[in-house]
């Protein structure tokens, strides 16, 4: 264990209605590539649960906080966060596993994610609504008005597991929501940290107790209770489509942001520059071991130049270092837990039984998966029609566009997807046609920004993430008109 990590592990709490509590029962976190214990977290109660939502539900009653004050907490915690970046970087590398460098761009991107928040807290704008627009009314003066929902619970997976609970976090205080955290229980240690820096910040603008709150332990012990409970109007999931379909069928008149499951494809047509998709090929497939929603799933080649492009591929997986991924030249480390791992072995197996071709790559060492470029993969295989989560990158030859729009389509996700042309025809085609969230021309499925709308269609989920989309998505509309009285 090097000197480094020694430094991260933390003996975390629980932040409740303004305090930080423990509970009788821990559970310590694992680093994923040796096995080493980096720290431990309470497994909440359900009483604590309880709690938790019910001290948020006060806190969205009693919080008097402005726009401009909820700008400030935010922007507080951001400049907290970015004080701290590389202690926060080094405590994600630790929990999840992902290389420093990653790590590192995670916590940047979760710093600029509550700036944006802080800023939308400023924008929640309504609009006038004329009354005289319909056949027999006059100029009422009627306008409508964005307001809070109240209690917001966010519920984060292992892959980002600071950005995607800052995604929550941020546009559910922006909004002028309260609100109950839970992250992975395997990567919670980063969760505890933004917290204490939104804690610090919201005592420093005035918020009452509760108003942010973070829960650690069981899924299905925290979940089903925020499920149950009248007080929490909305949940925003992160994580696997099977969970996000039990929350869909169980939360009854909650708002629900669902951002699942992806077998995404990318396009790569014989006009595209082959050299330069394959290298963002190679990195949207591979980026935190393919542990990625929108990662590179499947990539669909016109047959003319699949061997040029899987050259390619090639030269460009070879160049990955895997390894420690506290060592600053780590492309790829270990895969977050064995039950992973040993799903990538088995689609791996599967799709090279099934007559696909190695043409670099195939070796693992427990978690740890070397990045893995397949030719001759066809639509059935299990690389093609299963969400691998791991660094393989299946190549698909097809024959004429209409075919490869097809193939994209043939799945039962719709997260992102991705095209490489140089011909605008084809791209608004793409464009038009794809069944996704997003569709990138010249670039890979896996883009994101964090202030663009991000979110799939069929089993990938619903609704959006994005700050903007977000406050919306936790907030509703009052119409507000004003109408002549007796005196008039």
């Amino acid at each position: 264990m090097s000197p480094t990590y020694q430094t991260v592990a933390k003996h975390a709490e629980m932040l409740v209605d303004g305090e930080w509590v423990d509970a009788d029962t821990r559970r310590d976190v694992i680093h994923p590539y040796d096995g080493e214990v980096v720290g431990s977290v309470p497994v909440a109660t359900p009483e604590q649960v309880e709690q938790a939502i019910e001290a948020a539900d006060r806190a969205a009653e009693e919080t008097t906080l402005s726009a401009y004050e909820r700008y400030e907490l935010l922007y507080h915690a951001a400049e907290r966060l970015e004080e701290e970046a590389e202690e926060m970087a080094q405590l994600m590398t630790a929990e999840q596993g992902k290389p420093i460098t990653e790590a590192r761009g995670e916590v940047d991107r979760a710093v600029q994610t509550l700036k944006l928040s802080g800023e939308e807290a400023k924008r929640m704008f309504g609009e006038h609504v004329p009354m005289d627009a319909q056949r027999g009314y006059d100029r009422t003066h009627a306008f409508a008005q964005r307001e809070p929902l109240g209690v917001v619970a966010g519920i984060t997976p292992f892959n980002f597991p600071l950005n995607l609970m800052v995604h929550k976090v941020g546009p559910a205080l922006a909004a002028g929501n309260a609100f109950v955290g839970k992250p992975a229980i395997n990567t919670p240690l980063v969760s505890v940290k933004l917290f204490e820096h939104l804690d610090e910040a919201a005592q420093e603008v005035g918020a009452p107790d509760g108003l942010v709150n973070l829960l650690t332990g069981r899924g299905s012990t925290i979940g089903d209770i925020i499920l149950e409970s009248d007080a929490v109007e909305a949940i925003s999931f992160t994580g696997s489509t099977r969970v996000g379909k039990y929350l869909a069928n169980n939360s009854g008149m909650k708002e629900l942001t669902l951002e699942l499951g992806g077998n995404d494809p990318t396009i790569v047509w014989e006009d595209a520059d082959l050299d330069d998709a394959a290298q963002q090929v190679i990195g949207g497939a591979c980026s935190n071991g393919g542990q990625v929603c929108n990662s590179v799933e499947r990539v669909l080649v016109h047959e003319t130049v699949e061997d040029e492009f899987v050259d390619a591929l090639v030269e460009h997986a070879r160049s990955l270092k895997v390894g420690d991924p506290f060592d600053e030249e780590t492309d790829i480390a270990a895969l977050i837990h064995d039950d992973q791992a040993e799903k990538v072995q088995r689609i791996y197996e599967e799709t090279v039984e099934a007559g696909a071709t190695v043409e670099y790559g195939g070796d693992s060492d427990g978690r740890v998966f070397e990045p893995t470029v397949l030719s001759g993969v066809t639509p059935e295989m299990p690389a093609a029609n299963e969400e691998v989560f791991g660094p393989l990158v299946p190549v698909i030859p097809v024959s004429d566009f209409d075919g490869a729009i097809d193939e994209a389509n043939n799945t039962e996700y719709g997260l992102e997807a991705g095209l490489f042309t140089q011909d605008i025809d084809r791209a608004k085609q793409a464009a038009d046609r794809i069944d996704a969230g997003g569709v990138n021309v010249n670039t890979v499925s896996g883009f994101r920004t964090d202030h663009m709308p991000y979110g799939g269609f069929k089993d990938s989920g619903k609704g959006k993430e994005g700050i903007k989309y977000a406050v919306e998505h936790f907030s509703r509309t009052k119409l507000v008109g004003f109408h002549a009285g007796k005196n008039a």
